[in-house]
C-alpha cells in the first residue's frame, strides 16, 4: 500500500469510527395511527443511513397528547423527537420550546411542504415541526350500500342528507349502522369532529369579546342534530369512539358512512385492512348552506423539545421521515396509495399519485379549510377544529367529556351546554381574556 493510501484508509477509518461513537438513540413519543404504525417498521432504513437507532413510545391519541405536553412544559427531557400537531406546534414554538427548522438541508427542499401545512406549523415566518402527514376530513362511504338505498352521494353534500342516507342504510340485523362518527371526549378526538360539525351550523366557540357561545340556538342544533342522527344511525357505544374505533368498525364492514381524516382512505382502500375495500367512494364533509364546511385541517408533525442533547440527530431523522424519499421508499414497499398524505405539493404533482383514487378528494378537502375564516359569525381565534389559544386544550377536554356524556345518556343536551358554558367561562375569566 501507497503511503497516499494507507493515509486515505487511515482517513476513512476515522471517519467510520468518529461516526460510530457519535451515533444516537433516539427516544421518539408518537400516536398509535396507521401510518406512524408504517413508519417504525421502516426505520431501519433510517438506521442503516445515519448509525442513529430510534426507540419508540407509541401512545393512544389522548394519553399522548398529556405525555408530551407535561414533558414539554416541565422540561423532563424524555422524548428528543415528539409527534405534535398544528394546535400545539405555534404556542410551543412562541415559547421557546421548540428547536426551529429554519436549517434543514437544501436537499430536504422546504418550500415543497404545501403552504396550509407550514403555515400552521411556524410561529412568526418560522417552522418548528416538520409535517409527517396533512389532513382534512372528508366522507368515506359504501358505494354498495349506497346503491342499495337508492340514493347517489352528491360530491358535496348536506348534513340532511347524510342524515336521510345513515337512516336508508342502518340494517340493525346485519350490523350495518349507517354512520360511524367520533364520541370520544377528548379535544382532539370528538372534541375536534364536533367543533368542525358546529362550524357548519353557524356556532362558534367564542364570540369576538371571548364569551363562550354554547348558550345559542346553533349550538343547540349542533349537538341536538348529531345525537339524533347517531342514536337512530350510529354504532352502540359510539360515545366511546374516536378515530381507530370507527376505523376498524368501517374495515369490518359495519358503517354506511364514516366522516373523519382523510388520512384513513389509504386504510379503508387497502386490501389488506379492509373487507370493503373495493366499494369505498370519497365526498366533501357536509354543509348546511351557510357557507362553511365541516372540515378540519390538521397535520401530525415531528418537533424536536428545545434542550435536548441530540438535536443533530433528531433533525436527521425528521428530515429523512418527512422527505420525498421516504414517500418514495414507502410506495415501494406498501404501494403508493399508502405513502403519507397532505403534507408535499410535489406528491400531487406527481404522476403515480395522480391515479389514487382520494388524492384529489383529499387535497380539495385540504385547501377547503381556512383556518383564518372558519366560523360564518366572526370569532377572535384561529383555528378550525381548535381555537388556538393555550386554554384551549384544557377547556375543550372538560366540554368534550359533557358531550360525550350526554351521547350516552347520562345527562341531557342542555345540561351538557348549560355545564359548558359555564366550564368555558370560567376558564376565559381566571386566564384574563375578560
Amino acid at each position: 500500500m501507497t503511503f497516499n493510501k494507507a493515509l486515505i484508509a487511515a482517513g476513512v477509518a476515522s471517519l467510520l469510527a468518529a461516526s460510530t461513537a457519535q451515533a444516537d438513540n433516539l427516544v421518539i413519543a408518537t400516536v398509535n395511527n396507521g401510518d406512524m404504525i408504517r413508519m417504525q417498521g421502516l426505520t431501519s432504513d433510517f438506521t442503516d443511513k445515519t448509525g442513529h437507532t430510534v426507540e419508540w413510545v407509541t401512545l393512544e391519541e389522548n394519553v399522548l397528547r398529556q405525555r408530551v405536553t407535561t414533558d414539554i412544559t416541565t422540561k423532563g427531557g424524555a422524548f428528543d423527537i415528539m409527534t405534535i400537531g398544528m394546535y400545539e406546534t405555534p404556542i410551543w414554538g412562541k415559547n421557546g420550546w421548540l428547536v426551529p427548522m429554519d436549517d434543514l438541508s437544501e436537499e430536504y427542499d422546504v418550500d415543497d411542504i404545501l403552504p396550509a401545512m407550514a403555515g400552521g406549523l411556524s410561529y412568526e415566518g418560522t417552522l418548528y415541526a416538520a409535517p409527517f402527514y396533512g389532513e382534512s376530513s372528508m366522507i368515506m362511504y359504501r358505494t354498495d350500500l349506497m346503491e342499495a338505498a337508492g340514493m347517489e352521494m352528491p360530491e358535496a353534500p348536506t348534513w340532511t342528507f347524510i342524515k336521510d342516507a345513515a337512516a336508508a342504510m342502518t340494517d340493525r340485523d346485519n350490523e350495518i349502522n349507517g354512520v360511524c362518527l367520533r364520541g370520544k371526549a377528548g379535544w382532539g378526538e370528538g372534541g375536534a369532529f364536533i367543533t368542525a360539525m358546529s362550524n357548519s351550523f353557524g356556532a362558534r366557540w367564542f364570540d369576538e369579546g371571548w364569551n363562550a357561545q354554547f348558550d345559542t340556538e346553533e349550538w343547540a342544533n349542533t349537538i341536538n342534530f348529531f345525537k339524533d342522527m347517531m342514536d337512530a344511525s350510529g354504532p352502540s357505544g359510539y360515545a366511546t369512539n374516536g378515530f381507530n374505533e370507527n376505523l376498524s368498525l368501517f374495515n369490518q364492514g359495519k358503517c354506511g358512512m364514516w366522516i373523519d381524516a382523510t388520512v384513513a382512505a389509504s386504510f379503508v382502500t387497502n386490501p389488506k385492512d379492509s373487507t370493503v375495500a373495493d366499494s369505498v367512494g370519497f365526498a366533501l364533509a357536509p354543509d348546511n348552506g351557510l357557507g362553511k364546511r365541516s372540515n378540519w385541517l390538521w397535520a401530525w408533525a415531528l418537533g424536536i423539545p428545545a434542550g435536548t442533547q441530540k438535536e443533530a440527530a433528531a433533525k436527521q431523522f425528521i428530515e429523512w421521515a418527512t422527505s420525498t424519499d421516504y414517500i418514495e421508499l414507502v410506495a415501494a414497499n406498501e404501494g403508493w396509495a399508502n405513502v403519507p398524505p397532505g403534507a408535499r405539493t410535489s406528491l400531487y404533482e406527481n404522476p403515480n399519485y395522480k391515479d389514487v383514487p382520494f388524492a384529489k378528494m383529499t387535497l380539495d378537502s385540504i385547501l377547503s379549510a381556512d383556518p383564518n375564516d372558519s366560523t360564518v359569525k366572526p370569532s377572535p381565534y384561529v383555528g378550525v377544529q381548535f381555537a388556538a389559544i393555550p386554554e384551549f386544550a384544557g377547556i375543550a377536554t372538560e366540554v368534550s367529556q359533557e358531550f360525550s356524556a350526554a351521547y350516552a345518556g347520562q345527562q341531557t343536551v342542555a345540561e351538557a351546554l348549560a355545564k359548558a358554558q359555564a366550564i368555558t367561562n370560567d376558564a376565559m375569566e381566571a386566564a384574563g381574556y375578560k
